[in-house]
């Protein structure tokens, strides 16, 4: 095994102490995971890999034991550094006395490995292997070894994911008989880190979009906003989320992170840190809106099957060149005839159709048959060879592809169409940009979903000369660079810079230290052209953390290399929530009271995240019912411990909340 800071405290064979936290993964999110567990809520944690190398991730010699061991390494001496920082403030290092993450190898999560794990101690288990059906065997398997455990799987499968998530909480309400359904709810959550990370990497694609998030029927926006021009006042909308690195608007900087330092941006700051703030960009609370129920996405071109989709190009200008020659036939026979304008048409037609016998004496109905019978004579011929040929087709025209547009422009280049691609896909269709992918195996996941769609896709490795070309990367207005390999993404991002400088680009990074490197040299190279550079497991394991720590969250906000966190808490139990008002409940840099649900608790949706159902009024539209949520907020309302309320907090920020409500209910 590798250096590891702290150094690993435990010795074979040790059993894990009581209440502690189980991962169990094999790519770059359970290692994540373990660090927000272990450095943000100081929690006991056991990481469980597979043995070998992890064939996801960058080509490196380092097995899944040893990237474990240098990211805990690595993060451990921020954390000092942040702590050392923090000393001269008041405040201690939140991790004093925790010991180091305890690591094993095992190929698959069986019984035995989770009772060595210490299954059977455990307050938590999170299950984020890349494959789904072994997260549900496992999910099974621990539910029968400890019914009382708290589950959080990971999933792609929607709708199996919500069956599963019924299944468990029935398993774990038949073992404990009368459990508090508060308690039942949080038992067994079900995540998708796709689905987490998928709109803020659509988002940052496009020009002033904003990212969303979504509770109880309404559309909390967050946006981004330039620093005010001179003389210009910033606005700050419903509140001021955030304050952008110092470093935004120099080719040089960096794009901050944890480790930036005074350069990072800053998190829920107060207003006289914003008015302060001169010349950085903000992340405002933007606006309130009612979602719409799920609607499909749209097909790149509109409903339906269009003229030109149906007849090429070439098609319809040869069937307009007949047209103007018959046209072009009239006109001759009317300047060297005397014939009527109908007879001359009339004879022309007939000549085009090769009879040899026409009915000039016949009366004008038998014409007209003549006429129809020699167009289904020259029909019949093509429609026989088209059934033979549709025959042998079918395949081959169920299994195509659209090809780019020659006259695309303005539209996004998403490269790589797995789990991340095929989410960010179904996100930027459902906003109406057109989009181009691009897609090295043909048999990728989201190759069908393209297809049903009818998405323009190019399938060629993306780092090999004439792929870029082929998607209009020239007349493009953004790139998503969402491969699962660090370098490929970085590739395609230098080459498609070449082509075009002024590209806007965003690239799929896992290191916080790769990224910044190339962050600062994409800047400097087009100080004019925006870059971002986005981590899943970055964005996604906040969200999974909270949820093992049986909290509810609503969404993560991507800021530079920082995640704010939306999240839903009850009052009772927080004494720096409960009794409080909202001005005196604001924690600057730490947690903002957002909103307040009004509804009576025996009547509360317990999923806030979740669309509420939609009810047909007077048997029109279908519409939705009022939220509860109150977002217009007083600051001397007095927080009661029977309400929920909706906060933006940091990652830290939401750890303190818990660590305190434990205290709490310990000193009761």
């Amino acid at each position: 095994m590798l250096g590891f800071v702290p150094p690993l405290p435990q010795q074979p064979g040790r059993p894990p102490s009581s209440g502690h936290m189980i991962v169990c993964g094999d790519d770059a999110l359970a290692r994540r995971l373990a660090v927000e567990l272990r450095f943000i809520y100081g929690e006991r944690v056991t990481l469980l890999l597979p043995p070998g190398r992890d064939a996801g991730g960058p080509e490196t010699p380092l097995t899944q034991r040893g990237r474990a061991a240098a990211l805990f390494g690595r993060m451990s001496a921020a954390m000092n550094r942040a702590g050392n920082a923090n000393g001269a403030a008041g405040s201690g290092d939140t991790n004093a006395g925790v010991e180091a993450v305890r690591i094993m190898e095992a190929p698959e999560p069986s019984d035995d490995v989770l009772e060595e794990a210490g299954i059977d101690r455990a307050a938590a288990l999170a299950l984020v292997y890349d494959d789904d059906e072994r997260n549900i065997r496992a999910a099974l398997t621990a539910r029968r070894l400890n019914p009382r455990l708290r589950l959080v799987i990971r999933l792609y499968n929607r709708k199996l994911g919500q069956h599963l998530e019924e299944l468990l909480d029935q398993a774990a309400a038949v073992a404990m008989p009368g459990i508090d359904p508060a308690l039942l709810d949080a038992s067994t959550t079900v995540l998708s880190d796709a689905d987490t990370a998928a709109p803020a990497l659509a988002a940052t694609a496009l020009t002033g979009s904003s990212k969303i998030i979504q509770a109880e029927g309404l559309l909390l926006r967050a946006a981004e906003r330039p620093p005010p021009r001179a003389g210009e006042n910033a606005d700050p909308g419903l509140c001021t989320l955030a304050l952008l690195s110092s470093t935004t608007n120099d080719p040089a900087g960096a794009e901050g992170s944890d480790s930036s330092g005074d350069e990072a941006p800053l998190l829920l700051p107060d207003e006289h840190t914003v008015a302060a703030a001169t010349g950085r960009g903000t992340v405002v609370l933007e606006a309130i809106s009612r979602a719409d129920p799920d609607r499909p996405a749209t097909r790149m071109g509109g409903r339906g099957a269009p003229l030109a989709q149906v007849f090429s190009r070439r098609l319809r200008w040869s069937a307009l060149g007949v047209a103007l020659s018959a046209l072009a036939l009239v006109i001759a026979s009317l300047l060297t005839t005397e014939d009527t304008a109908l007879h001359s048409t009339y004879l022309t037609l007939l000549d085009i159709l090769g009879m040899n016998d026409p009915a000039e004496e016949a009366p004008p109905a038998r014409q007209v048959i003549q006429i129809l019978s020699g167009v289904a004579g020259l029909l019949l011929l093509p429609l026989l060879i088209a059934g033979v040929l549709e025959a042998f087709g079918t395949l081959r025209t169920a299994s195509s592809l659209r090809r780019p547009p020659r006259g695309l422009s303005g539209h996004v280049v998403l490269l790589g169409l797995g789990k991340i691609g095929t989410r960010v896909l179904v996100r930027l269709r459902e906003l109406d940009i057109p989009v181009v992918v691009v897609e090295e195996d043909p048999d990728a996941r989201g190759i069908p979903l393209a297809r049903s769609m009818h998405v323009p896709t190019v399938i060629g490795d993306v780092t090999q000369e004439g792929v870029l070309e082929a998607a209009k990367i020239r007349r493009a207005h953004a790139l998503l660079a969402l491969t699962s390999i660090d370098t490929t993404n970085l590739e395609a991002t230098l080459y498609a810079r070449s082509v075009k400088p002024d590209l806007r680009v965003a690239l799929r990074l896992y290191d916080d230290e790769f990224a910044t490197a190339v962050y600062r040299t994409l800047r400097t190279a087009h100080p004019q052209a925006l870059t971002r550079s986005r981590s899943v497991s970055h964005l996604a394991a906040p969200a999974f953390a909270v949820a093992m720590m049986g909290r509810q969250i609503l969404g993560a906000v991507p800021v530079e290399r920082k995640v704010m966190l939306f999240a839903a808490l009850e009052v009772a139990g927080h004494p720096q929530l409960e009794g409080h008002t909202v001005e005196q409940a604001f924690r600057s840099g730490a947690w903002r009271v957002l909103a307040i649900d009004t509804t009576p608790p025996a009547d509360r949706n317990p999923d806030l995240a979740a669309l509420p159902p939609y009810a047909p009024e007077g048997g029109g539209d279908t519409v939705p019912p009022p939220s509860g949520l109150v977002w217009d907020l007083h600051p001397g309302y007095v927080l009661r411990a029977q309400d929920r309320v909706v906060i933006a907090a940091t990652r830290r920020g939401l750890a303190e909340l818990l660590r305190r409500q434990r205290s709490a209910a310990s000193r009761r």
